[in-house]
């Protein structure tokens, strides 16, 4: 009997590791160019993941764990310009077609939530303030914007 028990625990326990490893895996359109790759882990998404355009330039490319973006993620077009940048739940630069930064904003659940900052030629020309995608305060002078607002508040 006691043989009996060990021999499930020990099945159990190999079926726990084969199922709970990590694996690499590859998915491709049907013109057989890479699609996706990345990291599974018991079935769901985890660690770094890019994806890809039909064209086979990269489309975006970040972090997944429990099956959820995590950290930071990049994006671009497909004649491989970078469009956006980011981290869930906090701030994101999007890109120009030149690659300068045009804009930077705080998001959350995917809207705008906290400051907007937009740029002309690397210089601050705009800032508004946001609360749950609405906007509540808009400034373009720098000057007002420094003296109504902690800086602290852009980290």
């Amino acid at each position: 009997m006691l043989k009996k028990i060990l021999l499930f625990f020990f099945i159990v326990l190999i079926n726990f590791t084969v199922f709970s490893q990590k694996k690499y895996v590859k998915s491709y359109y049907k013109n057989r160019q890479l699609k996706a790759e990345g990291w599974l882990k018991s079935g769901e998404k985890t660690s770094f993941w890019k994806y890809y355009y039909r064209n086979g330039t990269v489309k975006k490319e970040g972090y997944y764990k429990d099956n959820l973006k995590d950290k930071y993620w990049y994006f671009y077009s497909a004649n491989s310009i970078k469009e956006k940048e980011g981290q869930q739940n906090n701030w994101w630069l999007f890109y120009d077609q030149a690659g300068n930064v045009h804009h930077k904003c705080q998001l959350k659940n995917n809207q705008k939530n906290g400051y907007c900052l937009l740029y002309e030629m690397e210089k601050l020309i705009k800032a508004s303030k946001y609360s749950n995608g609405r906007k509540i305060k808009e400034w373009t002078n720098f000057l007002s914007f420094k003296s109504e607002n902690s800086l602290n508040d852009l980290k």
